[in-house]
């Protein structure tokens, strides 16, 4: 295996790697909890957010020529209304907040320290821009979900150890076809947030 590179693009720039971020997006999170039966169309129209805004910024890790990572943020207040939603309801500013996006990496290249490195350039960005607080939001599948693998081990010991809270109150739904689904479906999304 080669040393891995980081690479770190903004707004438009973003472009120049979109085919290797989305398949990544689809082939991460075809796996348990998001079991997303995910196209390259949607992907690229997903993804367009991040090129359209300039203070946005993707990080992807590269093994040789492969995309084997990738985490996403840009501000909430130039996330899509579905993020920004469940803070106007609860009366939040919105200037003052990062939204990370995704954060996906090969099971492979997991326990490495690409995650913490993730968080790190993200919450730096925060901080350039003037952010204050960092957001994020994750899927709410049931325990008892029958794709569950009996191994699984959730991601919120890392995230609270990162300095992050789940914040039971601000939920919000995103639709997406299940693996092994015909019908998309609404799927309960609470946030984290860390003030930096």
């Amino acid at each position: 295996m080669s040393e891995l590179r980081i690479e770190p693009l903004s707004g438009e720039a973003i472009r120049q790697q979109l085919q290797a971020l989305a398949a990544l997006r689809i082939q991460v999170f075809h796996d348990w909890p998001y079991l997303y039966e995910g196209t390259l169309d949607y992907e690229m129209h997903y993804l367009d957010m991040y090129l359209k805004c300039p203070r946005s910024l993707a990080v992807l890790v590269w093994d040789g020529e492969r995309c084997v990572g990738a985490s996403t943020v840009l501000p909430l207040a130039d996330a899509p209304h579905e993020m920004q939603q469940p803070f106007v309801d609860a009366g939040m500013a919105l200037d003052d907040i990062d939204y990370f996006g995704e954060s996906v990496l090969l099971k492979q290249y997991r326990g490495r320290g690409l995650g913490v490195k993730f968080f790190e350039l993200r919450e730096a960005h925060a901080q350039r821009l003037g952010l204050k607080r960092c957001a994020f939001c994750a899927v709410d599948r049931p325990q008892d979900h029958p794709r569950k693998p009996v191994d699984y081990v959730p991601n919120d010991t890392f995230w609270a150890r990162r300095g992050y809270e789940k914040q039971p109150q601000l939920r919000t739904s995103l639709s997406w076809l299940d693996v092994g689904a015909t019908v998309t479906t609404a799927k309960p999304m609470t946030f984290w947030m860390r003030t930096l």
